[in-house]
């Protein structure tokens, strides 16, 4: 049996990754430090599900605590690590940038310290479609230049990439990094658009619709999100023999190094997101139309091949499926 450590386990992809990997047989440490980025509440209720099955154990712990996870990777001897916990969030960026250095910066550094010294057969990480910064050419691939990062949180995301790669290469360690796509949802995240749109719609409130419904996201179900990470996990990369320092692929590596994109391939503009939402609310959204804000990109759009390649999975639920599933689970949940 496999020992896989989650962290970010009460966190919104981590709940749903740790679930899958449990119903496959795995054991689950799951780590998270419980914050208020949002609600504490919603995790702790992500938590006691993960908790009432067999073969999770949870362990309350900040990435940044360096010796708390120089310990937890000494003791518990890892075979694999998703790494999915950080500090979220664009536009929060603007406000509180320090939390982001203490967790995706030395936080992201103490797991590759904890892989290495305990010898962790697989490194996966998530990144961010954020990444691709002011990129426009479309769709977004992984051999594509992204040194033009347009928040902070995009480029600690960036970073986390190049410190993986400098610990493949200096260390052997496989690691590979996933671009997520705006994901959603049931047990989404409630600072994320849907969540926020459909808590403001069923209370009779009004949204705020940014680049005036302009903006187009490749809005990428959870679930689809999971089966590529588990799909990736069992994919242990090795160095690329074509690989040349000549003219260098930003994707792969001469090292054990990989980067996917996880995303729908199928850019969705916001104002026809809402319209599929309203259909499944039965009500009509009271819109404020609104300029594009600042760290914000008008457009992301995946380019999976690699990752259709690689693994036989290329993410296919439309929203048209996945809103009224996050819809349920939300009226579910909150009795709304």
């Amino acid at each position: 049996m496999k020992k896989i450590l989650v962290t970010g386990a009460a966190g919104f992809i981590g709940f749903h990754l740790a679930t899958r990997l449990l119903d496959q047989g795995a054991e689950v440490v799951g780590l998270d430090n419980l914050n208020d980025y949002y609600d504490a509440t919603l995790k702790r209720a992500r938590l006691e599900r993960l908790e009432a099955t067999p073969g999770f154990r949870f362990v309350r712990l900040n990435l940044a605590d360096r010796v708390g996870m120089e310990t937890l990777f000494a003791e518990e001897r890892f075979d694999q690590v998703a790494h999915l916990a950080a500090q979220a969030g664009v536009r929060y960026s603007l406000v509180n940038p320090h939390a982001y250095t203490d967790s995706n910066l030395t936080g992201f550094l103490n797991v590759l310290e904890g892989c290495r010294h305990t010898g962790v057969g697989h490194l996966v990480y998530a990144s961010s479609s954020s990444v691709y910064g002011a990129n426009t050419a479309m769709p977004f691939s992984v051999h594509q230049n992204v040194d033009h990062p347009v928040s902070l949180y995009a480029a600690t995301k960036k970073a986390n990439e190049l410190m993986a790669h400098s610990y493949a290469a200096l260390y052997g360690i496989p690691t590979t990094g996933l671009r997520f796509f705006t994901v959603y949802g049931p047990w989404g995240r409630p600072d994320m658009a849907l969540f926020m749109f459909t808590k403001a719609i069923l209370e009779g409130r009004p949204i705020d619709v940014f680049n005036y419904g302009k903006m187009q996201r490749d809005f990428t179900y959870v679930e689809d999100i999971v089966e590529g990470v588990c799909q990736v996990l069992e994919r242990v990369p090795g160095g690329d023999p074509a690989w040349s320092g000549c003219a260098p692929d930003p994707g792969t590596s001469f090292a054990p190094y990989r980067i996917y994109n996880i995303g729908n391939n199928q850019p969705v503009e916001l104002l026809h997101l809402i319209e599929v939402l309203e259909k499944a609310l039965g009500t009509t959204a009271q819109k404020n139309l609104l300029p594009l804000q600042p760290g914000d990109v008008p457009v992301t759009w995946a380019d999976v091949d690699d990752l259709m390649r690689d693994t036989g999975f290329r993410p296919a639920t439309s929203i048209e499926e996945g809103i009224p599933r996050f819809v349920e689970w939300y009226r579910s949940y909150y009795g709304a």
